[in-house]
């Protein structure tokens, strides 16, 4: 093995990204320091089709694994074989959740260079990555935080203590804040991806034009916005000659109202020193200058990650790789592609999580 124990001494990961439409590979050295990342976008093959289908996500990532790996690799001063001035220690891969056949690409592609360079493979969860965003754009974050992950398949709070240390506070019920947008941008003819789209038409509509119903759960720190989408399909179909913009913008705003109080109600519960966003949605503008403002007003420090950090990204699974394989170990070679899993705090011998059965 090259240089490299089951635990503690693996520096330098070499991460791969195939949970959905991204291909992805990053160089990360100790879980902090993104060294390169390359990622690879999918979004124009899956629009005509208003959503990402899973056979040509599949077939895409297959094309695509072995440049984007030899990119990153070549960004990072290292031959193919992953050795240079400091070498790959580990490989690291996404094994779920996400759609199963594109993550056996990157699952399969991580194992078999892991067993032809002789270093540990690290199975981690995707969710998990989404975690060390914050960190590796600022390494002395103050701990606990509270997380609000916000994707098109994931809406949860998650208070971090520490690298490999959280907790769930609160998940979706439903529809996540992702799908959502998503839903209600193919409704309203706005293409896809959906959160782009309503974000970028709400900004000239009148967030206040309509008032939509907001979940807000009472007593819960769960999430629930299918209510929500099917408000503004009804208004829509009731009402055909309505603004799309005015729609869209008051829809944005109901969902961002909800993230926002719930988020701080989260916070203080916790009693964490501040705030992160993570996922795609945190790239919303108007969520960024809503969790901003808001959170500041009380006292608690805000991060947002810069938009590449909140997509799906490798960096982010390089970044919980390391920190998995320091705490847990190395994953085995039989670790596969796990669509459902959950987020849970690391477990002994490798198991990047559980099955998500909410």
């Amino acid at each position: 093995m090259r240089g490299a124990s089951l635990r503690d001494e693996a520096s330098r990961l070499l991460a791969i990204e195939t949970s959905c439409d991204e291909t992805a590979a990053a160089v990360v050295d100790e879980g902090r320091r993104v060294v390169s990342s390359v990622v690879s976008s999918q979004m124009d093959l899956h629009a005509r089709y208003g959503g990402v289908v899973p056979e040509i996500a599949s077939r895409a990532h297959t094309e695509l694994i072995v440049p984007v790996v030899t990119e990153a690799l070549a960004l990072a001063g290292l031959d193919s074989a992953g050795r240079g001035e400091r070498p790959v220690e580990a490989v690291a891969a996404t094994t779920g959740p996400g759609l199963v056949g594109a993550l056996l690409v990157g699952v399969s592609a991580a194992k078999a260079i892991a067993m032809a360079w002789g270093v540990p493979f690290v199975a981690v969860n995707h969710l998990e990555g989404h975690l060390y965003a914050s960190l590796l754009e600022e390494p002395d974050l103050e701990l606990p935080v509270v997380v609000l992950l916000v994707s098109g398949g994931h809406t949860l709070l998650v208070r971090m203590d520490a690298p490999g240390r959280y907790e769930v506070l609160g998940r979706t019920r439903d529809d996540a804040a992702g799908e959502a947008f998503d839903k209600v941008a193919r409704f309203l003819g706005l293409g896809y991806p959906g959160g782009p789209a309503v974000d970028r038409v709400s900004a000239h509509g009148d967030a206040g034009a309509f008032a939509f119903p907001r979940a807000f759960l009472e007593g819960s720190l769960d999430f629930s916005f299918s209510g929500l989408k099917t408000a503004v399909v009804r208004y829509v179909r009731a009402h055909p000659s309505v603004a799309t913009e005015d729609v869209a913008a008051s829809f944005q705003e109901a969902v961002v109202d909800v993230l926002v109080e719930k988020t701080l109600s989260a916070a203080r519960q916790a009693r964490a020193a501040g705030i992160c966003l993570a996922g795609g949605v945190a790239a919303n503008s108007s969520l960024r200058a809503r969790a901003t403002e808001s959170a500041e007003a009380e006292g608690f420090r805000v991060f947002l990650p810069s938009r590449a950090m909140c997509t799906d990204n490798a960096a982010m699974i390089g970044a919980a790789g390391y920190f998995r394989l320091r705490d847990v170990g190395a994953s085995g070679w039989d670790a596969g592609a796990e669509p459902g899993l959950g987020l849970s705090p690391p477990g002994r011998g490798g198991a990047p999580g559980r099955r998500d059965t909410s």
